[in-house]
């Protein structure tokens, strides 16, 4: 057991910043790929 650990702040070891695009990447593609999907299937049904 080392007694001579190191604690630092989250900001300091992320080292960069941390933008939440992949929030809105997520959002939108998913709504996305479910209404690709109904438009694959009503074709598929109705054709």
């Amino acid at each position: 057991m080392q007694d001579d650990e190191q604690h630092i702040v989250t900001e300091e070891a992320r080292s960069g910043s941390t933008p939440h695009i992949v929030r809105y990447i997520l959002g939108i593609s998913l709504p996305l790929v479910v209404i690709g999907m109904l438009i694959v299937l009503w074709a598929y049904y109705k054709g």
